[in-house]
């Protein structure tokens, strides 16, 4: 499957997502303001195609075992790539970066975008069965599997649940975990319980596994020929 994420992506609508982490029994309401998201968790074949170098294996596979960084990287490389201005201004360092909201190239989704996205509408803990919607520990034969294989939720998004975790820009708690950032949606290797809309997980920057990935989302702005239109009240 040659699935391109620069062109491939669903117009999203302006609403309002509410987070919860289980850990600290907190809840807290997020505007979100219109955005776009891609279809499909970033592909092996789109991934090496822009960078240059890996992956290698079937190129309809969410790219894996990429960190944080990387993912930040790929952005820019995309925008790059495209002729769009790079949102991400990543220090000499190596160790800080910034955000520039009025560049229209591609990022992360925030953790409020990347859940009001999966959940498309919809209120409980998933968009559909999860048998049908999602890869993970129970169907998966615990390994992952080529992209938009299940079915996607209302949005047309596929994969939000299952398959690979995906990094969402968000850190996940500065004052306990530091430098850590948020990882939602759950992976081929879960149980169910992981496999939910509103599953939190953390891990550093630079951690990188197999079952973990991305997705890649733009501010609302310049529209590509291929944006189809989700969330519309």
């Amino acid at each position: 499957m040659n699935v391109k994420a620069g062109d491939r992506m669903v117009d999203v609508a302006a609403g309002r997502v509410t987070l919860a982490d289980r850990r600290t029994g907190r809840t807290w309401a997020v505007d979100v303001a219109p955005y776009r998201i891609g279809v499909y968790p970033v592909t092996r074949e789109l991934y090496g195609r822009v960078t240059g170098g890996r992956p290698d294996g079937p190129r309809g596979l969410p790219v894996e075992s990429v960190s944080w960084w990387d993912a930040v990287r790929f952005c820019n490389a995309l925008s790059r790539h495209e002729g769009l201005t790079p949102v991400y201004d990543l220090a000499a360092d190596g160790e800080s970066v910034g955000w520039d909201a009025a560049a229209d190239g591609y990022r992360l989704p925030t953790e409020a975008e990347w859940e009001h996205a999966c959940r498309a509408g919809t209120t409980g803990p998933r968009y559909g069965p999860l048998d049908d919607i999602a890869w993970y520990r129970g169907n998966s034969e615990e390994r992952i599997h080529e992209v938009g294989g299940r079915l996607p939720n209302p949005w047309g998004l596929h994969d939000t649940l299952g398959n690979v975790w995906e990094w969402c820009w968000d850190h996940y708690d500065t004052e306990v975990y530091g430098t850590y950032r948020v990882l939602r949606g759950g992976g081929w290797f879960d149980e169910h319980w992981s496999c939910r809309a509103s599953v939190r997980r953390r891990s550093h920057p630079t951690f990188r596994v197999d079952d973990v990935g991305f997705r890649v989302a733009r501010s609302a702005g310049v529209r590509s020929a291929d944006v189809r239109s989700a969330g519309a009240r």
